[in-house]
C-alpha cells in the first residue's frame, strides 16, 4: 500500500482508534498518530518507526509486527492477549509532532487522565520526554519513572521511537520497553530469528 503526498494530507485532523484491550496492563501512548498511521488506522504505522521492532526486540511480542499497511491477521490479537495498549496524547493527526500546539498537548493530557483514571492499566509509558513536559507542565522531567498523578496506574516517560529520534537507538528502545512490560507484569517472549541482536 502507498499513498501520495496530497493522498495522505486528506488525513489530517483525523483520529486512529485506541487499542485498549481488557484486561489493559501496559498502556503505551504516543505523542499524536502521524498522517500515515490516520491512512492506515493503526498506530505507529509509518515505515522507519521502531515501536514494533522495539517491541519484538524486548520480548513484548513474540512475532515481529510490519504495520505499514494496517494490521494483518493476528497483530492486533497478539497486543490485545497480552493486555498492552496504544493510545496517543493528543488523538488529531499532524505530518510532525511539532505542528501540536501546547493547548492541544495540555488538553490532549486531560483527556488521557480520563481515559487512565477509568481504565486502571497497571502501568502508562508515555513515548515522549519533550511532548510529557508540555503536556503535564513538568519541564525538568526526565526518561524513568515519574510520580502518577493516577493513584492504581505507574506512570513512564520512556524515549518516542521515531526514527527522528537519534538519540535513542533499537536496543536502548527495547531495554527501556522491556522495562516498563515487566514493570506491569508483562509475561516476555524471547524472539524466534536474528531480530534479537
Amino acid at each position: 500500500m502507498g499513498f501520495s503526498r496530497a493522498e495522505l494530507e486528506a488525513f489530517r485532523g483525523q483520529a486512529v482508534p485506541d487499542l485498549l484491550p481488557e484486561p489493559l496492563e501496559l498502556l503505551f501512548v504516543g505523542i499524536n498518530p502521524g498522517l500515515w498511521s490516520a491512512a492506515t488506522k493503526t498506530h505507529f504505522a509509518k515505515r522507519g518507526n521502531r515501536f514494533y521492532p522495539a517491541l519484538y526486540r524486548a520480548g513484548i511480542t513474540g512475532t515481529l509486527i510490519d504495520a505499514a499497511d494496517g494490521y494483518k491477521p493476528g497483530d492486533r490479537e497478539q497486543l490485545e492477549r497480552r493486555g498492552i495498549g496504544i493510545s496517543n496524547i493528543c488523538p488529531i493527526a499532524t505530518a510532525r509532532a511539532d505542528e501540536l500546539s501546547r493547548d492541544d498537548l495540555r488538553r490532549g493530557a486531560k483527556s488521557l487522565s480520563d481515559l487512565v483514571t477509568a481504565r486502571r492499566p497497571a502501568v502508562v509509558a508515555i513515548l515522549g520526554v519533550t511532548a510529557y513536559r508540555t503536556a503535564f507542565d513538568s519541564p525538568k522531567a526526565a526518561t524513568g519513572k515519574q510520580s502518577s498523578p493516577w493513584p492504581e496506574s505507574q506512570l513512564y516517560v520512556v524515549p518516542n521511537p521515531s526514527g527522528l529520534n537519534a538519540h535513542a537507538t533499537l536496543a536502548s528502545l527495547a531495554a527501556d520497553y522491556r522495562e516498563v512490560a515487566i514493570a506491569a507484569g508483562i509475561r516476555l517472549t524471547p524472539p524466534s530469528g536474528g531480530e534479537r541482536s
